[in-house]
């Protein structure tokens, strides 16, 4: 009998595999999704102004009318903490340290309860906050969907002016359009609306911006601000409510996994390599360690195995029905952020591309040099729902757009954001196959980091910006000097990526820096008294300004809560109650001085002032 060919074989052999891996397909793709959430999402509210973009411009008063193109919010500006090529030693040996540490401690006690418990109540500490972020952040891009910006109709672009409480046609067909009065989008605007409905609908619309600003200062030590609105509340307090359930009750792998996200989401905004060399040394470092730990020690799966704490994703496996014991499926966080970082840089550096190529070279002046002109920033916050509302489902715009006036960017090319994703998933992909076919705990960041890195550069080396790639830096020429560069062409030729200092130094000049970041957050914070105090009049003035701001140099702990809306001083109230017994009595002497005539009735109109007498017959 004729053997079988080699190819026979290799096919017999993967039919074998799929049939053996088939059941673990659903628990698979669920463990892919959700480690591309927090990448995705996470990258895309990291998304801020890159420096080939224009500073806003900032407007003394705004005008009396409307102008859509001024009436844009600014996105919040983040501050992430970059990474240096230091990092690339210190993060696998304090990882290297930490995970020696819990490996002999956990051989120590026996029982890991004791220790769980500890890095449980640990990460709640920095866990309300994350997943308060992501819920908050869930529920802003939830209401955009209902209330977005603007939406087409009829053929008309249509822009909301929340002060006006109307929607105003701006592009298109704007011909006999007039205003529209209620505040649902597209078709939805066809539904007629009570008064009073239409009113809550608008004031439901303007909830998100209806923020409170917590301060706190302590003297030398700490000065800020924070904004909680609705939904910052609602995420707040769902928040604890799941920390508590998963600290006092019990820990399910839903819970374990939302704890997670945030974890990841938050860490995204706040971690960056800064540039591609420093990521990419930064990730090849841990791929040696990870390799390192996995396959020549037990360290990284018994401590995975045994700690029960939100530092990984965990996914049911089909097999647990049948064994009649929960068993899981694992993925730490750190084969999320580690590569998740990269990828966040990739979506910025395409955001800083995008810009770049919309730059023009102007004269300023005749007979001066060319400068660069860059072009007006537009945040990309809400432009998903106000995408979905003006245009078809195959991206077709709704309305008819004017060429001397273009709207806003949607979106953006995401060139190297896909390429980084696809080879993160075929890691991820890798990942499964081998340790399918195995048996046997694999090092994720052995299959991610190439894949991530490997088409990150081919990218680069195809579309033959290996030079503008390399050369990329988050640290613009802006923010080193602190001023505009101008007569200099703003691309990676003229540009030399500033030396970082380590996040876990304590040099000088980054303690200087962190000085220098906290005077300025004080002197945002604190109104100080003046120091001459032989002008009393000046020192009097300054006096009642340090009061009205609960500020002064004097002063060491300080928290206070501001309103979105104006309260009434009860200096105030307490004028207006005399006002109103001066002038009862008033009348009284008047009646008394005229006996003849008849009483009268205050008619009060509708802002509660005095008004009119009627005389009663």
């Amino acid at each position: 009998m004729e053997e079988p060919s080699l190819w026979a074989r290799v096919l017999g052999q993967a039919a074998y595999q799929f049939t053996q891996i088939q059941p673990m397909i659903p628990t698979y793709a669920h463990l892919i999704a959700s480690a591309l959430f927090p990448i995705y999402t996470g990258a895309h509210a990291s998304l801020t102004r890159p420096s080939s973009a224009a500073k806003p411009t900032k407007r003394k008063s705004r005008p009396a009318e409307h102008d859509d193109e001024e009436d844009e919010e600014e996105e919040e500006e983040h501050k992430m903490e970059g990474l240096s090529p230091t990092d690339a030693i210190m993060m696998p040996l304090f990882a290297g340290c930490a995970l020696a540490g819990l490996y002999f401690l956990l051989q120590w006690l026996k029982d890991p309860h004791y220790l769980n418990l500890v890095l449980n109540w640990y990460f709640a500490l920095f866990g309300v906050f994350a997943v308060s972020r992501l819920l908050t952040d869930a529920l802003d891009i939830g209401h955009s969907i209902i209330y977005p910006r603007r939406f087409a109709r009829g053929g008309a672009l249509y822009h909301v002016d929340q002060k006006q409480q109307a929607a105003v046609p701006v592009a298109g067909e704007i011909k006999d359009k007039s205003k529209l009065s209620s505040p649902l989008p597209g078709f939805l605007s066809y539904i007629p609306l009570a008064d009073g409905f239409r009113k809550l609908l608008w004031s439901d619309r303007a909830m998100p911006g209806n923020k409170w600003t917590l301060r706190l200062y302590i003297h030398r030590l700490f000065a800020g601000k924070l904004l909680l609105g609705p939904h910052g509340m609602v995420g707040a307090a769902v928040s604890v409510a799941v920390w508590g359930y998963f600290n006092f009750v019990d820990k399910p792998w839903y819970l374990t996994n939302l704890i997670g996200f945030g974890f990841s989401y938050a860490a995204l905004q706040l971690m960056s390599p800064t540039t591609f060399a420093t990521g990419s040394l930064i990730l090849t470092a841990l791929f040696i360690y990870d390799i390192y730990f996995v396959f020549f020690t037990p360290m990284m799966v018994t401590v995975a195995k045994s700690i029960d704490a939100p530092i990984k994703l965990v996914f049911p496996r089909p097999d647990s029905a049948v064994s009649g014991k929960s068993q899981y499926a694992m993925l730490g966080l750190g084969d999320v952020v580690l590569p998740g970082i990269m990828i966040g840089l990739a979506l910025r550096f395409d955001l800083w591309i995008f810009y770049l190529r919309r730059q023009k070279r102007v004269q300023a002046t005749e007979g001066s040099s060319e400068v660069v002109e860059k072009p007006k920033y537009f945040s990309l916050a809400g432009r998903w729902s106000d995408h979905f509302w003006s245009h078809s489902f195959f991206g077709r715009p709704l309305w008819t757009s004017r060429v001397d006036k273009p709207e806003p960017p949607f979106t953006f090319p995401k060139t190297y954001f896909k390429a980084s994703l696809t080879g993160y998933i075929l890691g991820m992909f890798a990942t499964l196959a081998v340790m399918h076919v195995w048996g046997h705990a694999q090092p994720a960041l052995l299959y991610l980091v190439p894949g991530v890195l490997g088409s990150l550069w081919s990218t680069a080396l195809v579309r033959g910006e290996l030079k503008l790639m390399w050369n990329f830096s988050e640290e613009s020429e802006e923010e080193e000097t602190g001023k505009e560069t101008t007569g200099e062409k703003d691309s990676s030729e003229n540009k030399t990526p500033r030396e970082r200092e380590s996040v876990f130094s304590l040099s000088d000049k980054k303690a200087q820096a962190r000085e220098e970041r906290m005077k300025k957050v004080v002197g945002k914070h604190v109104v100080a008294d003046s120091e001459d105090e032989g002008n009393d009049g000046e020192n009097t003035k300054d006096k009642v300004k340090a009061v009205a701001g609960h500020r002064s140099r004097r002063e060491v702990f300080s928290f206070s809560i501001e309103a979105p809306y104006d309260l009434k001083h009860p200096r105030s109230l307490m004028d207006g109650k005399k006002d109103k017994a001066a002038e009862a009595e008033d009348t009284n002497k008047t009646n008394e001085h005229e006996p003849n005539s008849a009483p009268t009735l205050t008619d009060k109109n509708d802002e509660g002032h005095a008004g009119k007498r009627v005389r009663l017959n």
